[in-house]
């Protein structure tokens, strides 16, 4: 099993709080890869929220090559960070890490958002193909406000080389994974948390409808929809596919990997509504065991369970910072001063839901469907 921690608050916050808490959790995951995903930035990335970033690692060559590709598609770089790496024994360090942030070419300078983010991803996914035979390039993301660290080793190790303790880097909004990996090579992009146009997941479990959802969605003919090198990854794709290819409010996302059974839905008002979703998209239902914790592009962060229930998951927290994660030794690590009979351990009809400013805790309920806590986490 993975180990996850993420953190939403409505002051910034440093990563080294999602890897001391990871290093509390330290029986689950084997130091075979961390994920950092970091959105609405602070630090020395503060000024910069409009404008797109790349993350990725490259060696001398690809950089080069990089630098050439963004040079054709009139892509300006304006500011580029790169940690001031340390050596760690046990830790393979490459030539390049970066966060790299440009100008939209001039041609998109009044297009929309949507066709701007089109741009992004096909940029990306072009960057991809290209390092991908050799691995000269690794990218992550290209998104603005979004920054994503990834290495092999364990989380505690990987915060000394990247030096985080000391880096002025922060965000609002912090996922973090310690893996442990049991299908899949050691692999990169298949270390969680993923990301596509604004929605991140990860996940601790093992998808094992993985094959037909994973058909599923590269049949859509959406450029972003490829890889796959974790079992996980679909998760995320699930996602955008819900909110932003369907429009469906977010809590349908429930009803599309783990739907109610016939007889459950009778109880619904949307249930025909329900019942259209079960049978259209019924290869993207869930076999688990899996606990899902992701985010939204309005900033808002989510933790789901599937119908069998066996990872576990915790939110807690006060009102301006709450924790979603893997065990409570984790939360205590992050919130320790907060009532903790106001811990939520989603079940498997549950949602629980914490909206952008972390203010309050939503807990939708899917046999009901709707809301069933009013503002009792929160103001």
């Amino acid at each position: 099993m993975c180990r996850l921690v993420a953190i939403t608050s409505n002051e910034y916050v440093s990563p080294l709080e999602n890897i001391l808490a990871l290093e509390t959790m330290k029986e689950g995951h084997d130091g075979s890869g961390m994920g950092l995903v970091m959105k609405d930035l602070g630090g020395v990335f503060k000024d910069l929220k409009d404008y797109p970033m790349l993350s990725g690692i490259a060696s001398k060559n690809g950089l080069a090559v990089l630098d050439d590709f963004m040079k054709k598609m009139g892509f300006k770089l304006i500011h580029e960070w790169s940690p001031r790496i340390r050596e760690v024994k046990g830790i393979r360090k490459r030539d390049h890490y970066f966060a790299r942030i440009y100008e939209y070419p001039e041609v998109f300078s009044e297009k929309t958002k949507e066709e701007k983010e089109n741009l992004l991803l096909e940029t990306r996914v072009a960057l991809r193909k290209i390092g991908q035979e050799d691995e000269n390039l690794i990218v992550f993301s290209f998104y603005p406000d979004v920054l994503i660290i990834k290495e092999v080793g364990d989380p505690i190790q990987l915060c000394e080389f990247f030096n985080l303790e000391n880096e002025d880097i922060k965000a609002k909004i912090i996922f973090a994974q310690g893996r442990q990996n049991t299908n899949y090579a050691i692999n990169l992009y298949a270390c969680h948390p993923f990301f596509i146009q604004g929605y991140s997941t990860m996940t601790n479990g093992e998808n094992t409808a993985f094959v037909p959802i994973k058909e599923f969605m590269m049949s859509r003919g959406f450029v972003g929809y490829l890889g796959y090198e974790s079992d996980s990854e679909v998760f995320t794709h699930i996602l955008h596919y819900t909110v932003k290819k369907l429009g469906f409010p977010l809590q349908y996302y429930k009803d599309v990997i783990t739907p109610l059974k016939d007889r459950e839905m009778k109880e619904r008002k949307d249930r025909y509504a329900l019942e259209l979703i079960k049978r259209s998209l019924r290869f993207l239902v869930i076999d688990g065991p899996n606990c899902v914790i992701g985010f939204t592009p309005d900033g808002t962060c989510f933790m789901v369970q599937d119908s069998k229930k066996l990872r576990p998951g915790v939110v807690g927290g006060i009102p301006g910072k709450y924790c979603l994660t893997s065990e409570v030794c984790g939360l205590d690590r992050i919130v320790p001063k907060r009532d903790i009979s106001m811990d939520i351990y989603p079940m498997k009809y549950e949602m629980v839901i914490v909206p952008y400013g972390a203010e309050k805790v939503l807990v939708w309920n899917q046999l009901k469907g709707e809301f069933v806590n009013g503002n009792q986490y929160g103001n």
